[in-house]
């Protein structure tokens, strides 16, 4: 396959650059996979399109605000970006600026600092964070990393609504955003429904921003993320199958971290790259945003639901003027 064949056109308008408020007021396309049938929605109605006794698991990570500035001993200005999780005192970051090398030491406040431990490629290294309680730090002293495409700088919405209402475990660089649909009201219209919710954590990497760089498509790589499938959420996936009723991920990491566990509890990194050819085990749908033309999430949705159907929908979406990307609006595929 040739990545000529995942591109279609997109106005730049149609880029969503801040969210919906309330988050639940985006727009909703329901595709049919058996029916190829596409619908027109809005989000807050998604329990019509779902059964008592369905399984939606959400990715309960946290976006931590990555972006880091500091000065060099010599007082010049560096830019940090946390891209991976390692462990909380240790990530993958891009570094800007002159002259670094492994052994130098950046300062972000008295209080805390960032080593450089090794080059890894370009303008990536390892890091290792220096303080007390570095995910605090962070939290304090950092900047949210929304996506290039926004073309702007953080403002107080985004601390808000590029989280998800249950983010709990920190360690994303970017927000799991078919979530960020869902609130409190929308939740308790699913309870109510008999819809059930189960968790899985993903920390989503600057990789997922990654552009797909080779001709063919099945050449790709995917950076390794650090995912958690607990064994309570496996127990809720038999359950729901036992009874005949589906398993719909909530976001492409949803997708990737049970695809990579299948029916066993799993902890470790996962570079599941899923391209048409693919045969799902686990999900029996999915709910995700509109993605970028020539991206390994566009892919990967074309896998689950068929190229040709997906591309279909993306037309009719630019044509009914929905909103793409991570404050866009939303899609369920059954």
């Amino acid at each position: 396959m040739r990545i000529e064949e995942f591109d279609y056109e997109l106005p730049e308008e149609l880029i969503a650059k801040y969210p919906v408020v309330p988050r639940h007021n985006a727009r909703l396309m329901v595709l049919n996979r058996k029916e190829k049938s596409i619908k027109h929605d809005i989000f807050i109605n998604l329990p019509e399109y779902l059964e008592e006794g369905d399984l939606l698991v959400f990715n309960n990570t946290k976006v931590i605000p990555a972006r880091l500035y500091g000065r060099k001993p010599t007082g010049g200005k560096v830019e940090v970006v946390l891209t991976d999780f390692i462990k909380p005192d240790e990530w993958k970051a891009l570094v800007g600026g002159k002259k670094i090398r492994p052994g130098l030491l950046i300062e972000i406040a008295p209080e805390f600092k960032v080593e450089v431990i090794e080059h890894i490629e370009e303008g990536k290294f390892k890091v290792k964070l220096h303080g007390e309680n570095p995910l605090r730090l962070i939290d304090k002293y950092g900047h949210i990393p929304i996506p290039p495409y926004l073309k702007r700088e953080e403002e107080p919405v985004d601390r808000v609504y590029y989280q998800t209402i249950f983010a709990k475990e920190e360690g994303a660089v970017a927000s799991p955003t078919a979530s960020l649909h869902f609130s409190e009201e929308l939740m308790e219209r699913l309870r109510e429904r008999g819809i059930n919710f189960s968790f899985i954590t993903l920390h989503v990497s600057y990789g997922t921003f990654k552009p797909v760089k080779v001709e063919n498509v099945e050449e790709h790589r995917v950076d390794p993320e650090y995912v958690k499938v607990p064994e309570e959420t496996i127990e809720r996936i038999k359950e729901t199958k036992k009874k005949g009723k589906r398993v719909i991920a909530v976001g492409t990491t949803v997708v990737r971290a049970l695809e990579t566990a299948g029916y066993e509890p799993f902890e470790g990194w996962t570079d599941l790259y899923i391209y048409p050819g693919y045969e799902f085990k686990v999900i029996d749908g999915m709910i995700t945003n509109f993605h970028l033309p020539r991206s390994s999430l566009l892919i990967l949705v074309s896998a689950f639901a068929g190229r040709e159907f997906i591309l279909k929908a993306y037309r009719e979406a630019v044509e009914k003027r929905y909103r793409f990307y991570s404050y866009g609006d939303g899609m369920l595929i059954t």
